[in-house]
């Protein structure tokens, strides 16, 4: 298709994978050429499967896509910090999305040459005699991975990379065909997640290994996004131009119904996963790669080589993963009597401050409405920032901080409030960055209504988490070593809840109040306080579902998926999905860009119907040998 993608199959770095149990990992090692007879080799294949787990780490973790993901919806805008990467995708009058900007090119260049790879070894595996089916399940997984992401995305895209569709492709071809969207899905997506559920194992043959409960997640999520857009309830428009008709005959109920009975089919056989039993446990990175999540692109703090990156700074680019920079503003501004309370520091609540997204006041006052019950906004957000002066080497055993009192390291400094509290006193100068004042407490606050896009709560769950700090503040501007989670158990729940609603029958004991509420339920139970920074058991799950409405909606489910998923990288694909972009986040509170501005402003969003598919990257365009008619026609409408 391009220069790119032929560079990756002919002459790569690839990671080779040895054989090894489900409690081993991948044994990458670098190999700088391979030529198409290698997919021939046992090793050819070995090697080319784990290239696919590699491959995860350009996609997830890159901040630059993943905010293609979360800046625009109802989750988050830009922060003070942001240039057009970040502006362009907010689409509220200060930058525009284009083929040039969008940063979706990081999509498209990673999965293409996967998706080679993968037929490579479909069509060439058999042939070695000692590659079980199994293994090939894995790279027909993969495949399926891939378009399903550049469907959702592009639209309809090639199938046939040259030689053919779904063929492996060893020569240069610099032209391209675009395949329809129920092209896409009913010759790829579909078939390839049907066999990978027939044929991978329970437990994956190495520790992150794809198996059937994951190509089970895909295929219901796959079935429920198909529905979607065969019924197209606001007559969003596709490209290439196709009608909403699937090639097999089926209409948008039957998959819907699929969607839900492939998904309950996951949750009663869920093999070695399960719900973990407090949402703290999901995301605390002591406890990464637990039993919730399906899949995830790895990293470690162990080695630079196996961690695909420095473990003491950073470049900010592909394949590190930086995210969770992202909506982590600038603490280390924050002054206790003149003294720099809160040093960067590479743990969980802090990390390497960028600035360049934030969430809405709306994220904080109505998503997470209650604080009390729901511990996922306390398993979301850092709202409490503790002093660490002395980690940085000042030995003073107290600071001066708000209205004069005595902080100890450890102690809270600057607190975002769960509520409004009309006593809060700003002023310009204090703490530095114009916080609050509350009578009688030693922190600096700030309300939910005086968030801006230069001080709010930073982003918890995607922090940094590392074992060799010592004493001290660590790595911080090292990316993250933790892994970058892309799928959980969590979602099987959520998206036969959907179905449901949608008109899918359900099974006794799985309707959608009864699926949404074992999340709920989970939500309510608390073993630890993160902004506390203290122990909390407690039950809330009686309370939480009993709040549940006795028929829920769309909404409702959207809400929920918000709550459970925030910055994560799901929302786009979910208000895309099922149209709701506009109606759910055409709008949003924040305040300025100045230290000081608590003055919420309402901004405007303009999402027109051409921007629920992003633009074909210019790159891809520049490296076709194509009439600029005929590249034209390539392109999306509305991005000419």
């Amino acid at each position: 298709m391009k220069r790119i993608q032929i560079r990756t199959f002919i002459a790569t770095t690839i990671m080779m994978l040895f054989l090894g149990s489900c409690n081993e990992i991948l044994d990458e090692q670098p190999r700088s050429i391979y030529e198409p007879g290698f997919f021939k080799t046992e090793k050819g294949v070995y090697g080319g499967l784990t290239s696919m787990y590699a491959h995860l780490r350009y996609i997830y973790g890159p901040a630059y896509y993943y905010n293609t993901l979360v800046t625009g919806t109802d989750e988050a805008t830009y922060g003070q910090s942001a240039d057009n990467n970040f502006k362009d995708m907010d689409l509220s009058g200060v930058g525009s999305v284009t083929s040039t900007s969008s940063r979706t090119d990081g999509l498209w260049t990673s999965t293409f040459p996967n998706i080679n790879t993968a037929s490579g070894i479909i069509e060439n595996a058999a042939a070695v005699g000692t590659i079980s089916e199994g293994l090939i399940a894995e790279a027909r997984f993969f495949r399926a991975f891939d378009y399903f992401l550049l469907v959702q995305t592009f639209g309809g895209v090639p199938l046939d990379l040259g030689a053919g569709e779904l063929k492996f492709n060893t020569n240069p071809v610099r032209t391209s065909t675009r395949n329809t969207v129920p092209e896409v899905y009913t010759k790829g997506i579909f078939p390839d997640l049907l066999t990978a559920i027939n044929d991978l194992p329970a437990l994956g043959r190495v520790k992150g290994g794809v198996t059937k409960t994951v190509a089970r997640l895909y295929l219901s999520k796959a079935y429920l996004t198909y529905a979607w857009w065969l019924q197209n309830p606001n007559n969003i428009p596709t490209y290439p131009a196709a009608d909403r008709t699937d090639p097999d005959g089926h209409d948008a109920q039957w998959y819907f119904q699929k969607a839900y009975d492939i998904a309950t089919e996951g949750i009663d056989n869920p093999g070695p996963f399960n719900l973990q039993n407090t949402y703290y446990d999901v995301n605390v990175g002591v406890n990464d790669r637990n039993s919730e999540i399906l899949l995830y692109a790895d990293h470690t703090e162990t080695s630079e080589f196996y961690n695909a990156s420095s473990l003491t700074y950073s470049n900010g680019a592909a394949p590190e993963n930086f995210s969770g920079w992202m909506m982590t503003w600038n603490y280390t501004n924050i002054r206790s009597a003149g003294v720099s309370s809160i040093q960067r520091e590479a743990s969980q609540p802090l990390g390497r401050p960028w600035v360049r997204m934030c969430p809405t006041i709306g994220v904080i006052t109505n998503t997470f409405a209650d604080k009390t019950n729901d511990s996922r906004y306390d398993g979301t957000f850092t709202t409490v920032y503790r002093g660490n002066w002395n980690k940085a080497g000042n030995t003073a055993a107290t600071l001066i901080n708000a209205n004069g009192l005595p902080v100890s390291p450890g102690g809270a400094i600057l607190t975002f409030l769960n509520t409004d509290n009309p006593g809060v006193v700003y002023a310009t100068a204090t703490a530095n960055i114009g916080a609050g004042l509350l009578a009688g407490r030693s922190d600096f606050v700030i309300n939910p209504s005086g968030i801006s896009r230069i001080v709010y709560p930073g982003l918890w769950k995607l922090g940094v988490y590392r074992t060799d700090n010592g004493t001290g503040l660590g790595q911080p501007n090292a990316a993250s070593t933790r892994p970058f989670n892309i799928a959980k158990f969590s979602e099987l729940y959520f998206v036969a809840a959907e179905a449901a609603v949608k008109g899918a029958s359900p099974k006794g004991g799985k309707s959608a109040r009864e699926l949404i509420n074992v999340i709920r339920a989970r939500a309510g139970k608390w073993r630890w306080d993160n902004n506390g920074n203290t122990a909390k058991v407690a039950d809330n799950s009686t309370a939480l579902t009993a709040a549940t409405p006795a028929i829920i909606d769309l909404n409702y489910i959207l809400a929920e998926r918000s709550r459970e998923y925030y910055a994560e990288g799901y929302r786009w694909f979910d208000l895309v999905r099922t149209q709701k972009w506009e109606e759910l986040a055409g709008s949003y509170q924040i305040c300025g860009s100045n230290y000081g501005d608590h003055t919420p402003v309402t901004v405007t969003r303009t999402i027109d119907k051409h921007h629920y598919l992003r633009p074909i990257p210019q790159a891809q365009l520049d490296g076709m040998v194509m009439t600029p008619s005929e590249k034209a026609a390539y392109q999306n409408p509305g991005y000419e």
